[in-house]
């Protein structure tokens, strides 16, 4: 029964951080960005390495980093994305970076956002290993997901790349207030 508890609190901690992978992805498959296995392993190998050490830190009662500026940060890189995103909007480029780039920033933009929500709910005692392991999968399926919503917004409109980087936007924002 405790290992079932323990796997629900890993579930509902993974899903929360990855509203925002979800997120991201719609602007990623805007663009017709490719999302091999290799680049998806990656991103949610980068972003769960970082929530598994800030759980860690959590768990152990470190003050290393405080949560509000751990939050804030997270913030400020997911409106910085968004912004990105806007700009080349804006640029009329709805073309990806250069092969990978963009992969790069989304996946150090999730792992900087994930660090304080794994320091907070570290503290709470939830375990490291559990939530770590719901983010790595959780992750895989919010890429897919958010990769397939804007592949098919795209084909609806143009307005599928701007609405996720606004998204982005207000989402970081959100955090760093």
């Amino acid at each position: 029964m405790e290992f079932l508890s323990a796997l629900t609190a890993g579930w509902v901690f993974a899903l929360a951080c990855n509203l925002d992978t979800v997120l991201a992805s719609v602007g990623q498959g805007a663009r017709g960005e490719e999302l091999s296995p290799s680049k998806a392993l990656a991103v949610a190998g980068l972003t769960t390495m970082v929530t598994f050490l800030s759980l860690l830190l959590g768990a152990v009662g470190a003050t290393f980093l405080p949560e509000s500026l751990a939050g804030r940060l997270g913030g400020l890189a997911l409106t910085a994305l968004g912004l990105w995103y806007l700009l080349d909007t804006l640029r009329g480029k709805g073309e990806a970076p250069p092969q990978g780039k963009s992969w790069v920033a989304l996946s150090a933009a999730l792992a900087v956002n994930n660090a304080g929500v794994g320091v907070a709910a570290g503290v709470t005692g939830l375990s490291p290993v559990v939530a770590s392991g719901c983010n790595f999968l959780a992750t895989l399926l919010a890429l897919w997901l958010g990769r397939a919503l804007g592949r098919r917004l795209a084909r609806w409109s143009l307005l599928a790349l701007p609405v996720s980087g606004l998204l982005l936007v207000l989402l970081g924002l959100w955090q760093t207030i």
